[in-house]
């Protein structure tokens, strides 16, 4: 027993050592490469094209100061909040996303200078009777987390006797107003224009507010030099015409005219399926990897939980009670952000969403990975140590067999929960299905169906999951 209880542990710290060897060996190829967070769904500053790149006044301004300036930009899509954090924890080395530099961020962030003036405004339905913030009285207002319209609405609801609900995307919050559940929203100026130009059901009834100007930052005192390049490098695209270019390509009347797009569900389907397609392929392989690593952490930790040994039993019944009682979200963050702010050590995305799933879904398994042996028979280990068997042999030729196969079905369902669970991780930056489907929708603005797609695409190879674990059971019932 105890033989393979070290096996299984061996087993465990060897494949992490290895996979987390393996992608910080192609982070540490990409040194010379300076890794910048954005959002995702704010346009026209950032969001992914037809062809699902990633575009917009802050991506193109961002790769024309490397461009300029002689060095490389890996743009991560992470959204608002996350890259925020990643760049406090120095998981990332910048952040450019609309941005707006207070005196509240500047306490916490070195601000290149500022390369876009813009002011707040309100949004109401088409039809709406408000016409201001004297509308508001007694109403439900959307907002977006972590944005200075979201402060400026926030400082705003008392004097106006209005409520406000927070949401972590754009399409979410636009929605909540179109959809009737909010009298209001509060976004940046150009960013509504945008949107209310690409179809975005909505009209602008202030003039713009609180006139702030957003900023490239990094953490405060941690990268002077690549400050020092944007700097520069905005300076040159002001004085050859480039920034103008570039704020014009996105903001002007013909360059945000509707394409001429089949918005049908089977049209938005055929456009949309290369990233769809890669979106599910990335939550397979997280979902497979995080299963493999939860299965070993699980059935470790669930036969100390079995030992006759009051210690291992303590350890087993903490792990489970600590693992099981964290939400996955609060358990993502802390590890991808909250881990290296006290470390100094960056956790790529995919390592930290892996630690994340092993944690939790093997404090699941190790639960029923000990009820799968306490359903066994006391009988059994009686009657083999009658014989003469000892502890751990008798546990692994007869109570084990026994155990696995009541435990079988368990584990396919935990399979089946795990991939569920990877659209979590999409708050820290995994360009999983749940991510893909934002992204998308940022772009096009048809919310309800591209997530019927992918409600459907979980519930296939959710079904596909389910018919084999009723096969599997059906195997060892005959």
């Amino acid at each position: 027993m105890k033989k393979l209880l070290v096996f299984l542990g061996s087993c465990l710290l060897a494949g992490l050592f290895v996979f987390g060897s393996q992608v910080n060996n192609q982070v540490q190829a990409a040194e010379k490469t300076y890794e910048i967070g954005t959002d995702v769904t704010y346009p026209p500053f950032e969001f992914a094209n037809e062809k699902n790149q990633y575009v917009g006044i802050d991506i193109d301004i961002m790769k024309a100061v490397a461009k300029s300036e002689g060095f490389k930009v890996n743009i991560k899509p992470l959204g608002f909040n996350a890259a925020v954090q990643a760049v406090q924890s120095e998981q990332i080395d910048g952040v450019i996303a609309g941005m707006t530099i207070t005196p509240e961020r500047q306490a916490k962030f070195d601000f290149a200078d500022p390369y876009y003036k813009t002011g707040v405004v309100m949004a109401v339905q088409k039809d709406s009777k408000i016409k201001g913030l004297e509308g508001l009285r007694g109403k439900r207002v959307a907002i977006k987390t972590g944005t200075s319209a979201g402060a400026y609405a926030t400082a705003k609801a008392k004097e106006y006797g209005f409520t406000t609900v927070t949401f972590d995307d754009s399409d979410n919050m636009y929605n909540d107003v179109v959809n009737g559940n909010s009298a209001a929203c509060f976004e940046d100026e150009p960013v509504m224009q945008y949107g209310i130009k690409t179809g975005l059901k909505l009209k602008i009834v202030t003039k713009p507010a609180q006139g702030g100007e957003y900023g490239f930052a990094v953490k405060k005192g941690s990268n002077p030099e690549l400050i020092a390049k944007f700097n520069k490098g905005l300076a040159k695209l002001k004085a050859n015409g480039q920034y103008d270019k570039i704020k014009a390509k996105y903001l002007s009347t013909e360059s945000t005219k509707k394409a001429t797009v089949d918005h049908s569900f089977f049209g938005l389907l055929k456009e949309n399926k290369d990233a769809l397609l890669s979106g599910l392929g990335q939550t397979l392989l997280l979902t497979v990897i995080a299963i493999f690593f939860a299965t070993i952490f699980g059935v470790f930790f669930g036969l100390l939980g079995v030992l006759p040994n009051r210690f291992a039993r303590g350890v087993s019944d903490t792990v489970i009670y600590i693992f099981r009682g964290l939400p996955l979200l609060v358990l993502a963050l802390f590890i991808y952000t909250g881990i290296p702010s006290l470390t100094g050590q960056k956790i790529p995305a995919i390592v930290a969403g892996v630690i994340t799933l092993m944690f939790n879904e093997g404090a699941y398994t190790a639960a029923f990975v000990k009820g799968g042996i306490g359903a066994v028979s006391i009988g059994q280990m009686e009657a083999a140590r009658s014989l003469g068997l000892p502890y751990g042999k008798a546990m692994r030729r007869v109570v084990l067999p026994q155990g696995i196969r009541i435990m079988i079905p368990s584990f396919i369902n935990q399979f089946i929960i795990t991939l569920k669970d990877t659209s979590i991780l999409s708050i820290i930056g995994i360009l999983e299905l749940t991510q893909t489907g934002k992204i998308i929708i940022a772009r096009n603005l048809e919310g309800f169906k591209i997530w019927a797609m992918i409600a459907l695409i979980y519930l296939i190879v959710i079904t596909l999951l389910t018919w084999l674990s009723k096969y599997i059971e059906g195997r060892i019932d005959n």
